[in-house]
C-alpha cells in the first residue's frame, strides 16, 4: 500500500532531529522534511503561500488563522520551540527606563504584533508588573530591515491599541531613541556595542524566569505543528500519525540529554553540561517540555487569554478548540 506522501517544513531542534534525519518515521506517511533554520521564514511560507502540508508554526499566527473565513490549519499538540521571555525586552539607557510601570506611554518596537514573543511579554508585564498592554505605543517592522511583513490583518480599535507602522529598522530607532524599548524574539544588533546605551530590562533574567516558572508553572509555548486543513479532512489519521512520531522523536532528544555514557549531557561535550541539565531537571521536571493539551492546559489558558486581551482572537477560545480532536485522547491497555 502507498505511503501519503507529506512535506513538513521545521526548524533544526533536538526535539525534531529524529523526524528530520528519518530515524524515526511517522506510520502512513512518507515524510519530505524541509530544515529551515529562520523561523520567520517558516512562518512567512507557510502563511503566506501555504507551501507545506504540515509545518512547525507561531502560536500568536495560528490563533490568528482560526478567525479566518476558512481557517486553513488545524494543529496537533505538539510545541517543538518554548522559551521563557525576560530576556527579550530590550531598552535604551538614555530613555531613563528602570522598571517595567516606566514603559507606561512610551514607544515600543514589536517586529511583529502577533508574534508569539511578544504576546507572551506584553501578557506578562501586564500580569506581573502593572503595564497594561494599551498604555503603550506599538511600532511595528524589522528588527534590523524595515517593512516586515506583519501577518494577517489585525482589528486592535476594540483594545484601545496604539500600533503604526515603523519608519527604520527598530535596532536603529531604538538606539537614536525614536522608540524607548524593543520586545522581540532576537538580541538586537544595536545592543552588541555597549556605547550605544541598549540593555535588557531584566540584565538578571535566569533569575527572573525561574521566578516566574516557580509561580506560574508555565513555561512558555512558542511554536506549535499545523497540517493543512484540507490534507487533515481527507486524511484524519494524519494528525495521530504525525503526533505519535513526533513525540518518538522528542524522546530520542531526551535520550541524548540524560542517559549517554550514564551523565545528562555529555554527548554534547559542553563543561558543566550534566549539571546544568539536572538544575533544569530538578525544577521543572524530567519532561520538561510535554506534547499533549493536558500538560500544556495553563500555559494554553495563559496564552489564549492574552491572544483575546490583545486583539489577536476575536472571542476567548478554549484549548481543546485548537486542536485536532483525534490528538485529545489517547488509548489506555
Amino acid at each position: 500500500m502507498s505511503k501519503l506522501k507529506i512535506t513538513f517544513a521545521g526548524g533544526e531542534y533536538e526535539h525534531l532531529r529524529a523526524l528530520a534525519d528519518g530515524d524515526v518515521k511517522p506510520e502512513g506517511i512518507d515524510l519530505n522534511y524541509i530544515t529551515l533554520k529562520q523561523g520567520a521564514e517558516v512562518n512567512f511560507r507557510t502563511l503566506r503561500n501555504r507551501e507545506f502540508d504540515a509545518s512547525e508554526l507561531s502560536m500568536g499566527s495560528y490563533v490568528r488563522s482560526l478567525f479566518e473565513e476558512n481557517p486553513p490549519f488545524v494543529a496537533i499538540p505538539v510545541f517543538p520551540f518554548r522559551m521563557f521571555r525576560h530576556s527579550c525586552i530590550f531598552v535604551n539607557s538614555k530613555s531613563g527606563i528602570k522598571t517595567p510601570k516606566d514603559l507606561i506611554s512610551k514607544r515600543v518596537g514589536n517586529p511583529r504584533f502577533q508574534q508569539t514573543t511578544v504576546i507572551w511579554i506584553r501578557g506578562i508585564l501586564a500580569d506581573r508588573c502593572e503595564l497594561p498592554v494599551s498604555s503603550v505605543s506599538y511600532y511595528q517592522g524589522g528588527e534590523e530591515e524595515p517593512g516586515r511583513w506583519e501577518g494577517l490583518p489585525l482589528d486592535l480599535s476594540k483594545r484601545g491599541i496604539k500600533l503604526q507602522s515603523a519608519k527604520g529598522s527598530l535596532s536603529s530607532m531604538l538606539e537614536k531613541g525614536e522608540i524607548e524599548a524593543i520586545y522581540s524574539s532576537r538580541i538586537p544588533s544595536s545592543f552588541d556595542d555597549p556605547s550605544k546605551g541598549i540593555k535588557r530590562m531584566f540584565p538578571d533574567y535566569v533569575n527572573e524566569e525561574k521566578k516566574y516558572f516557580k509561580e506560574t508553572g508555565v513555561y512558555p509555548l512558542m511554536h506549535t505543528v499545523v497540517i493543512r486543513r484540507e490534507i487533515y479532512k481527507e486524511n484524519p489519521w494524519v494528525a495521530m500519525s504525525l503526533y505519535k512520531a513526533l513525540l518518538e522523536s522528542k524522546k530520542k532528544a531526551y535520550d541524548d540529554y540524560y542517559s549517554v555514557k550514564g551523565l545528562p549531557g555529555s554527548k554534547f561535550n559542553l563543561p558543566w553540561i550534566s549539571t546544568y541539565i539536572e538544575s533544569i531537571r530538578d525544577l521543572m521536571g524530567w519532561d520538561f517540555a510535554p506534547y499533549g493539551l493536558e500538560p500544556n492546559r495553563i500555559a494554553l489558558e495563559t496564552f489564549l487569554r492574552y491572544c483575546y486581551e490583545q486583539g489577536i482572537a476575536a472571542r476567548l477560545l478554549k484549548a481543546e478548540e485548537i486542536f485536532a480532536a483525534e490528538t485529545l485522547e489517547q488509548f489506555k491497555v
